[in-house]
């Protein structure tokens, strides 16, 4: 087994050399920790086989090194933005391997992303195939790269009254439909009115959809991950609207 000595307290975005060095577990007779990198890496080579290349990517650990989450930038693209993939991973059995679609918005760097993420088949047995496993989930992501295109269209084409984005932001964090921190309700209200980005001066719901992701940005890396995929389902709910 691999060691690293973890310091307590929040821990920043890391890349794929830093993720090399997390410790693994020992494996158990019914559940077989995969390395994080090692996933990242079967990852990459699955979309490299499919033709689609990775142009970024970063990670966040817990600190004791259990939990994984991740984004990956593509070169695919749509207008403003480019696709990604959000990724988790846990050694401790606290969820599967989860992949999830989502973009990056090229004005502001902020990550949108289709859903929470969604585990994939396997579970990590002695019979489990890393391959195979990020296989089916590359091709459920990459059935999802045109809903999600047609929906970012979608809701940068739906206008909405200041009302309606107040309730939003009221039933996020007042009524906490969201599970974000409820003190990022008036940074959220004072991007979407006040927004820094000509891009995002339209009433629409991807205008606020930014002023979440953007507010986001004030949290430590694991938490800005989580609630950046809960929002998209979040506001899918509220909007009646399907990726």
């Amino acid at each position: 087994m691999s060691t690293s000595t973890f310091i307590a307290g929040p821990m920043p975005k890391i890349g794929r050399t830093e993720l090399a060095q997390i410790a693994v577990p020992e494996a158990t007779r019914t559940h077989r920790p995969v390395p994080h990198h090692e996933i990242v890496e079967a990852l990459v080579e699955t979309l490299s086989f499919r033709h689609i290349g990775v142009v970024n990517e970063e990670y966040a650990v817990s600190t004791d090194g259990m939990k994984m989450f991740g984004v990956l930038d593509l070169e695919t693209q749509m207008d403003g933005c480019r696709f990604a993939i959000g990724l988790r991973n846990s050694h401790d059995k606290s969820f599967r391997l989860s992949l999830t679609v989502g973009v990056r918005v090229f004005v502001c760097s902020n990550m949108a992303f289709s859903g929470d993420f969604t585990p994939v088949l396997a579970k990590h047995s002695k019979s489990f195939s890393l391959i195979d496993c990020i296989s089916v989930g590359v091709d459920r992501i990459q059935r999802n790269f045109e809903p999600m295109r047609k929906q970012v269209v979608a809701w940068q084409r739906s206008e909405l009254t200041d009302v309606t984005a107040k309730v939003v932001i009221y039933e996020a964090f007042v009524e906490g439909r969201l599970e974000a921190p409820k003190h990022l309700a008036r940074t959220v209200h004072d991007l979407y009115f006040e927004p820094k980005y000509e891009e995002f001066r339209p009433r629409t719901i991807w205008s606020l959809s930014n002023a979440f992701t953007s507010a986001f940005k004030e949290l430590d890396p694991i938490p800005q991950f989580k609630a950046t995929a809960r929002l998209g389902e979040f506001l899918e709910q509220r909007f009646s609207q399907s990726f």
